[in-house]
């Protein structure tokens, strides 16, 4: 039988799996297998600025395209620099297989040089991860982890990779079939839990159905629609559930939580059932925990049986995919919605409209709006900040128009490289980041990778030169003490004392075309619509267009700390 090396079997079973985009970046440990990967055409090889955002990248590939996203790191450093990206898709659901290398065997456990235990770092944040010790093992661990990272509740995988054992010859052989003891995803739906829980939508007076990214995940969004417009019951979404539903449908209300929309938090506080599918209720979602939903009975729909009364008590559990509860829901609803609460949450909106207050002449809801009619398709993906807060509230989502965001671990320097990752499995689409000055300065050298790839990238920087989100607590309670958070502070502003402001730093614009990018700078809301229409001319290479925004922009409505879903700060 032909015997090929454990790098040859690496780069074949690659292919097998149909993967079609690697994000990798080399060093000593897995220089032979970039030197395979160099011998074949059939595998795009991505390289990236640096690891974190080629995980980032890795991570939105996989979130827009449906694929399982692959990445290629070294040792030491080059593994460690994944962790933060590994974290992101963990709680986030993202399939994700990491390839890392590793020292030989012999040198395991010896303090070598670029030596870590990477599958120990990153046991808590991985759904499974593994360092092959035996070549006979290598096929069979790989076929695994593609099987892993997709099914299921998905999520990333990471396979180490010692050299010695990638230089072994060994079997040519790639799996076909998995058979993993131990581990039997559900796929089946418990149709008796299911008709109980539909009993008991039939019968509410106040029904609410809660979305959250779950439904996204599972691409369940038509069939969610049918589903709620059979019923009639309304809908609220988490922000990672945003779009599970249109949200120009009149059945939407918004999302809840932390800045959630009045009538969405006074909906789940009001409503007596609450038919979740997809959320795990963290603490963004629901407040003070004794408070939420105090009147509802909970239905809970979650493919992870960790997720059930975890956080909130629920009575009707269901584990199970989402999609195919929904599927067997759209089976069996029937017209069920009230027009009286309807007509309440119809009040609720017109006593609190979601809407912002303008600081200055320009706001972020004047970009975002400019957005929302400049792009009919479009995949944004948003950075973290109180610029994640505002697309989250104000972009409309529909069937050719999604939105992506680290929701889970909250992750700046997610945007750019998410852009990037985004446009690179979805080359036709529009693909439009929003940062803010400081998550856009994370992972900035990223220009390169874009500019390289001949990227189209839309780039707005929603600039307030300060950390937004964290000064909005300190300006609502810590007595306005702007400690670590203002972008231009150094040794400069300490010795005027304040009161001569440096210049900001970077230029965005200059740094954008130093790369050789396009740069745009707005400071008047007359300038959007032409920054958009002269960012959409440049069909190869990114546009950063720089939105100069007053600092005193506020994320309202906003849940104060310990605080219930009713208790909102609605402006100030």
């Amino acid at each position: 039988m032909r015997q090929i090396s454990g790098n040859k079997l690496l780069v074949k079973a690659l292919k097998e799996e149909g993967v079609d985009t690697i994000f990798g970046y080399p060093g000593a440990c897995t220089i032979d297998i970039s030197d395979e990967l160099y011998k074949q055409d059939e595998i795009r090889v991505i390289l990236p600025r640096h690891e974190q955002a080629l995980v980032h990248e890795a991570d939105a590939y996989a979130r827009t395209t449906g694929k399982v996203g692959v990445c290629l790191v070294t040792s030491g450093p080059g593994a460690t620099n994944l962790v933060t990206g590994l974290a992101t898709a963990n709680y986030d659901s993202v399939p994700l297989v990491c390839f890392t290398g590793q020292v030989a065997r012999h040198l395991i456990g010896n303090d070598a040089f670029q030596e870590v235990d990477i599958v120990g770092i990153t046991r808590s944040i991985t759904k499974y991860g593994v360092t092959v010790r035996d070549r006979a093992d290598l096929g069979r661990i790989i076929k695994e982890a593609f099987y892993i990272a997709r099914t299921g509740k998905p999520g990333p995988v990471l396979i180490d990779l010692p050299k010695d054992v990638m230089a072994e010859l060994g079997s040519a052989e790639y799996p076909k079939e998995v058979n993993i003891r131990g581990y039997k995803p559900n796929t089946n739906v418990h149709i008796g839990q299911l008709k109980r829980a539909l009993k008991m939508l039939h019968k509410a007076k106040r029904p609410l159905f809660l979305a959250g990214g779950g439904v996204n995940i599972a691409r369940a969004n038509a069939v969610f629609t049918e589903v709620v417009e059979k019923t009639n019951v309304p809908v609220v979404t988490t922000v990672m559930g945003r779009g599970a539903i249109s949200t120009d449908h009149p059945l939407y209300i918004g999302n809840l939580g932390m800045h959630g929309a009045y009538a969405a938090n006074m909906a789940v506080s009001e409503c007596d059932l609450l038919f979740s599918i997809g959320t795990r209720f963290n603490d963004r979602i629901t407040g003070k925990l004794h408070a939420f939903a105090p009147k509802a009975t909970i239905v809970h729909i979650d493919i992870d049986t960790a997720s059930i009364s975890r956080n909130i008590h629920v009575d009707i559990p269901i584990v199970a995919d989402a999609k195919a509860v929904i599927e067997k829901m759209n089976e069996y609803v029937e017209p069920c919605g009230s027009e009286k609460w309807l007509g309440k949450i119809e009040g609720w909106k017109k006593e609190h409209p979601l809407d912002m207050k303008k600081h200055g002449a320009m706001g972020p809801k004047d970009i975002i709006d400019a957005i929302n009619r400049q792009f009919e398709e479009a995949i944004i993906v948003t950075d973290v900040g109180q610029h994640q807060m505002f697309a989250a509230q104000y972009t409309e989502i529909t069937e050719k128009k999604k939105i992506i965001m680290s929701g889970g671990l909250g992750t700046m320097g997610y945007g750019f490289p998410g852009a990037i990752g985004a446009k690179l499995g979805n080359p036709d689409t529009p693909v439009i980041a929003i940062s803010g000055d400081g998550g856009m300065q994370m992972n900035i050298q990223e220009f390169a990778t874009a500019v390289l790839e001949e990227l189209p990238l839309v780039l707005c920087v929603l600039n307030n030169t300060y950390l937004g989100m964290v000064r909005q607590w300190q300006k609502l309670f810590y007595g306005k003490r702007y400690g670590m958070t203002n972008l231009r502070s150094g040794a400069l502003f300490r010795r005027t004392n304040g009161e001569e402001m440096p210049e900001y730093t970077p230029d965005f614009v200059k740094l954008a075309e130093s790369y050789g990018a396009k740069g745009i700078r707005v400071t008047k809301p007359e300038e959007i619509e032409p920054a958009f229409e002269e960012a959409k001319k440049n069909t190869k290479v990114p546009t950063l267009i720089e939105f100069i925004i007053d600092p005193e922009e506020m994320v309202y409505p906003m849940i104060k700390p310990g605080g219930t879903l009713e208790e909102m700060i609605l402006d100030c």
